[in-house]
């Protein structure tokens, strides 16, 4: 038996599906007779073709190096021939649209067993499947639907908004995963179009926390006076104000079901969702809910920075400490000791991210574990973290305005990790990061925000749902450019959060900038029509002036620059008679 690895390239196993494909229908034609006796007898012995199977060939390619998939020549000309009949076969087959056997007994790809083939399937990446869906209507229809699309979605953005039509709702409009995956995807190159810039103005002082909730289309804002605020991200207006918390908010984190908030008093505000209200979260009652709202106490010093997950609550504090609590009971379960002030923290699957001073710390929230270590991230303190929705991405901001990028591992190795990649778009410190594949965004006290498309530097899109490898420490580090520069204002950036077309950032000047990105495809597609449009107008009267030319006598199809020389010529001969009369009537010497 052979074994499909899932870290083959995709070109790879593309290889072996057409190499499997035509193995097995050989070996149909060579049992059915369709190869004559005197082709056999020149050709070899069948023995020959079992050197050509497919476990031979997977360890055959695997042993050579750097060509995982690199096959066995099919040099072997009773196998040729064969191979000859299965492609007429698999061609007649499209064409009739069946997969019903042909008279000559051969059999297409479609005909290998559903479980080998959707084992097959599930080893390309996204571009390599969508390769196979053009190929014919049969492997469209296996290609279109495989769960594949779905784990591809969810590996970049999760499931999909409750507020759309997922795939087996059963809704109206109902799409397949492949259309969700397809349509994230087109979308995802808005942030490279045109957009329209929004301010929200509404806060007295600076802004030191953004948080977007897309699911809702709400944006929590809070900063130096002291006030959680919530906007409407699709028309920019303020919808609710809380009172004043009485401290500097820093830090604000949000989900479906509840809103955290803390700040320089080393306290944490909690609010509860309500049901039917439109806001989902009531913050602008005058007196505490006991019911719907919580006031959590334990750190000793300014919190800097919030993280939820299904289960827990994380906040990190200038204490030097990161603090787990149960969202249940709001009780502090668990401490997280640090050995320098911490400044960011990202909660991702089983794992989470801190950064404490120069270092990163990659912990097991469960049992307090600590699993991984980055020394010296930056030159300075490492201000910013953000990560990929399956965690396997970390990205990291400094306070010297680089950014790196890491490849987190699931091996216990004792190797250093070492960031694959490096950007310095920035001259001042890096405050804040955030990343909504394939685009990390980042802002800095420069006042200006980086857009970076990380897509590029991926091995393939099918890797972000595999085991990553360590870089080796030998490996050199190019220094990316960043795809986008957006200006936003002269003063600085705290804090920037990012959505599937929209980023929103505050800072210094107590003012949000929005970006909104969600027509720069429909205008790119307008510019389009329009050249088109230009161009057709174009080459329609370039049509007509030589049907013209075509039409008119020879002297009107004198070529212009030759017409252009005879008028200058007749120019100059009049001018030299004007001349000529002048001195003889003695006007001139």
């Amino acid at each position: 038996m052979f074994v499909l690895q899932e870290s083959w390239p995709g070109g790879a196993v593309l290889d072996f599906i057409e190499y499997l494909s035509f193995w097995f229908m050989a070996l149909q034609c060579l049992e059915l007779g369709q190869i004559s006796e005197n082709n056999s007898s020149d050709a070899g012995s069948v023995e020959e073709i079992d050197s050509l199977n497919p476990s031979f060939c997977i360890s055959s390619s695997l042993s050579k190096s750097n060509k995982a998939g690199n096959l066995p020549k099919k040099n072997n000309s009773r196998f040729s021939t064969a191979v000859f009949a299965a492609r007429k076969s698999v061609i007649a087959s499209d064409c009739r649209g069946t997969g019903d056997y042909l008279p000559n007994g051969c059999r297409s790809i479609i005909d290998l067993p559903p479980a080998l083939v959707s084992e097959i399937l599930h080893c390309l990446d996204p571009k390599d499947l969508g390769v196979v869906c053009c190929v014919s209507t049969l492997l469209q229809n296996l290609a279109s639907d495989h769960h594949r699309w779905k784990e591809f979605y969810c590996e970049r953005w999760g499931l999909p908004l409750a507020t759309a039509a997922s795939p087996g709702s059963g809704l109206p409009g109902e799409k397949t995963w492949k259309d969700l995956f397809v349509e994230r995807e087109r979308r995802s190159k808005s942030f490279m179009g045109r957009f329209s810039i929004d301010t929200l103005r509404g806060h007295t002082e600076a802004v030191r926390a953004v948080c977007l909730l897309q699911s809702a289309k709400l944006v929590f804002t809070g900063g130096y006076d002291s006030v959680i605020r919530i906007w409407d991200m699709v028309e920019g207006l303020a919808l609710a104000a809380s009172q004043p918390l009485g401290c500097t908010i820093r830090a604000i984190a949000v989900d479906a079901e509840l809103l955290v908030a803390g700040g320089t008093d080393a306290f944490i505000q909690c609010w509860k969702v309500i049901e039917g209200n439109p806001h989902l979260f009531n913050i602008a009652g005058s007196t505490m809910n006991q019911k719907f709202e919580i006031r959590l106490w334990g750190h000793h010093g300014p919190i800097t920075c919030l993280g939820l997950d299904s289960a827990r609550i994380y906040s990190g504090s200038w204490d030097m400490t990161v603090r787990v609590w149960d969202r249940v009971n709001f009780k502090c379960i668990r401490t997280l000791s640090h050995g320098d002030w911490v400044w960011d923290l990202v909660p991702r699957g089983s794992t989470l991210a801190s950064s404490a001073g120069r270092d990163v710390y990659i912990w097991d929230p469960s049992n307090g574990k600590l699993m991984d270590a980055i020394q010296n991230a930056h030159v300075g303190n490492t201000c910013a973290l953000a990560r990929s929705y399956l965690g396997d991405l970390l990205f990291t901001g400094g306070e010297n305005g680089d950014i790196n990028m890491f490849e987190l591992a699931n091996s216990n190795d004792d190797s250093e990790i070492k960031p694959c990649a490096t950007w310095k778009p920035h001259e001042n410190s890096v405050q804040s990061l955030a990343f909504e594949f394939p685009w990390l965004v980042s802002c800095s006290s420069d006042g200006r925000l980086a857009l970076i498309d990380v897509r590029k530097l991926l091995k393939s899109a099918h890797s972000l749902g595999s085991k990553y490898s360590r870089v080796n420490q030998s490996s050199s580090i190019n220094l990316e450019p960043p795809q986008r520069m957006l200006h936003g204002s002269g003063n600085g950036w705290f804090s920037v959060a990012i959505g599937a077309d929209r980023i929103i950032c505050g800072g210094e000047e107590g003012t949000l900038r929005l970006w909104d990105f969600s027509q720069a495809l429909e205008i790119e597609e307008r510019v389009h029509a329009l050249r088109r449009i230009r161009l057709e107008h174009r080459m329609r009267r370039r049509r007509v002036q030589i049907e013209m030319n075509s039409k008119s006598g020879p002297t009107d199809q004198i070529p212009g620059a030759l017409k252009k020389s005879q008028k200058n010529v007749n120019r100059n001969a009049s001018w030299h008679v004007k001349r000529r009369d002048q001195k003889s009537r003695g006007f001139g010497n």
